[in-house]
C-alpha cells in the first residue's frame, strides 16, 4: 500500500509561486494515478490535478488551469504541483492522493499541507 507525504506548503502574497511535493513509498508512480486536492475552510473538497499512471495525461481544474501544473519524478519517485500566480482563494490544505485505477476517486492519501495567500 502506497504512503504519501506532502510538503512545501507556506504563507505567502498573492502573485507568488510555490511548489509542492508528494513523496510516495511503498509503491511506485507508475503503478499508481496521482492527484492534488484541496479542502478550504467551510467548503467541500475540491479536485485540483491529476496525472495518470503513464504520466501521459494530466488533467487540471479550470479554477487553477493555467496557473497551476502537476508534474513527476520517477526517479524520485514524487510528484508535484507547482503553483503560480497565486490567489488568496488558493488558500486551503492541499492533499496528496493515489488510485490504481481512478483519476477522480482515490483511496489513498496524505496527511495534507497548509497554503495561505496573502491579499
Amino acid at each position: 500500500q502506497v504512503q504519501l507525504v506532502e510538503s512545501g506548503g507556506g504563507l505567502v502574497q498573492a502573485g507568488d509561486s510555490l511548489r509542492l511535493s508528494c513523496a510516495a513509498s511503498g509503491g511506485t508512480l507508475s503503478e499508481y494515478n496521482m492527484g492534488w486536492f484541496r479542502l478550504a475552510p467551510g467548503k467541500v473538497r475540491e479536485f485540483v490535478a491529476a496525472m495518470s499512471r503513464s504520466g501521459g495525461n494530466t488533467y487540471h481544474a479550470n479554477s487553477v488551469k493555467g496557473r497551476f501544473t502537476i508534474s513527476r519524478d520517477i526517479a524520485k519517485n514524487t510528484v508535484y504541483l507547482q503553483m503560480d500566480s497565486l490567489k488568496p482563494e488558493d488558500t486551503a490544505v492541499y492533499y496528496c492522493a493515489a488510485d490504481p485505477i481512478n483519476l477522480r476517486t482515490m483511496n489513498y492519501w496524505g496527511q495534507g499541507t497548509q497554503v495561505t495567500v496573502s491579499s
